[in-house]
């Protein structure tokens, strides 16, 4: 709502407000917009760590998985017995299976010699593993006894392994101590708990790890059939199969990942507790511009009443600035968030992306921050009694 004068002309009055001192309009801009871009970083952090713990959990080509119910997370993972898995092809909705054998390696970057861990997914060339229709034909190459296939999109820590594949390079090096060379490339990407990932088969697997019993696997990957519900076949198969298994939905597995991460680490809570001192620092810098702002103008106001105009008309006068200050300094929040983001992707190969709920989210924030601190700034506006100002 704006104010008219006679003509019938409408008075842009919050923005002439705003406008009359820059300095002090920029400062407020600058302050909400390092506001959104801390509530931007600490929600993206967060969310992308939650999502990159569960990048390669997603590309399982399964519908169940079974895993051990002393497993906590893909950082400790306990093993099974194999046969669990053999029992669940006997449902009649079950299509196939896979076994998997998963554990942290030690990987020679064969150009520095250093070491650093790898994540290692051992299972049957012949298996469907993953969801990319391309690994079936790539698989073919782990059945030679110490072939790898190398995850490209991994950290350069290990070595520039998919640049010397690509020129024609035989590539080996050293792998739990024993010698392997890669025999292809896959696109699988770092997760919070894995700097980079391998896939090779069971027999070279258990080469690697002589201590893995063979009967026991880490993971079983259940496909069904498409018509049939996975929650019902995953009850299904709880209640059949022996206590020393957990039968999960794909969904279920996800959540299993995230969960972890979100409630048995410090994660989620710091950086929800960045998020929150953004919203906090925001409220102070804007209460702080509107208050001053109403304070300086306070005979403006009180002339205003003595024409006529009531206290909600100048109320709303001071939350259009809010809303003004809300717009103007979430653009540029939303503009560097994208171009940080865009940074901690490329240098990380974190997941860290900037997804509609999260940019609405940190509008309502900032919209809310601007809103509450104009509604305390109104207080001044009682204040504005033209017999005592006048």
């Amino acid at each position: 709502m704006k104010l008219t004068i006679l003509q019938g002309r409408k008075i842009p009055l919050a923005w002439l407000l705003l406008s009359r001192q820059p300095l002090r309009l920029f400062v407020a801009l600058a302050g909400i917009c390092f506001a959104g871009i801390l509530m931007f970083m600490q929600l993206g952090f967060r969310d992308g760590l939650f999502d990159a713990s569960v990048t390669v959990h997603k590309l399982f080509d399964a519908d169940l998985v079974l895993m051990s119910p002393r497993s906590m997370s893909s950082i400790s993972m306990s093993g099974f017995p194999r046969r669990r898995l053999i029992q669940a092809m006997a449902h009649p909705d079950v299509l196939g299976i896979t076994p998997v054998n998963w554990n942290f390696l030690l990987w020679r970057n064969p150009q520095t010699l250093s070491t650093r861990s790898i994540l290692a997914l051992g299972f049957e060339p012949n298996d469907s593993l993953l969801i990319d229709p391309e690994l079936s034909r790539k698989a073919q190459a782990l059945k030679s006894r110490g072939r790898v296939l190398f995850d490209e999109l991994s950290r350069n820590e290990f070595g520039p392994i998919p640049l010397w594949f690509r020129e024609g390079r035989i590539i080996e090096t050293e792998l739990a101590g024993k010698r392997v060379r890669v025999a292809g490339l896959v696109s699988l990407g770092p997760s919070f708990g894995a700097d980079g990932n391998i896939l090779t088969s069971r027999e070279t697997f258990l080469e690697l790890l002589p201590s893995t019993p063979p009967g026991s696997i880490e993971l079983g990957l259940v496909r069904l059939n498409p018509e049939v519900d996975s929650e019902i076949v995953a009850a299904s198969l709880s209640a059949s199969l022996p206590s020393d298994v957990k039968v999960l939905t794909k969904n279920d597995f996800v959540e299993f990942e995230k969960n972890y991460w979100r409630t048995s680490t410090s994660i989620g809570f710091i950086f929800s507790l960045g998020a929150a001192m953004g919203f906090v620092v925001g409220c102070v810098i804007v209460y702080q511009i509107l208050y001053s702002d109403v304070s300086d103008h306070l005979p403006e106001y009180a002339t205003l009443m003595a024409m006529g105009y009531r206290l909600k008309t100048l109320f709303g006068v001071v939350a259009r600035e809010g809303i003004l200050l809300a717009v103007m300094g979430y653009l540029p929040a939303y503009a560097a968030g994208q171009g940080l983001y865009s940074l901690v992707r490329n240098f990380t190969k974190l997941p860290v992306n900037m997804d509609p709920e999260r940019a609405i989210l940190v509008f309502i924030m900032i919209l809310f921050m601007c809103m509450g601190s104009a509604l305390v700034a109104m207080r001044r506006l009682v204040d504005a009694d033209p017999a005592e100002i006048f």
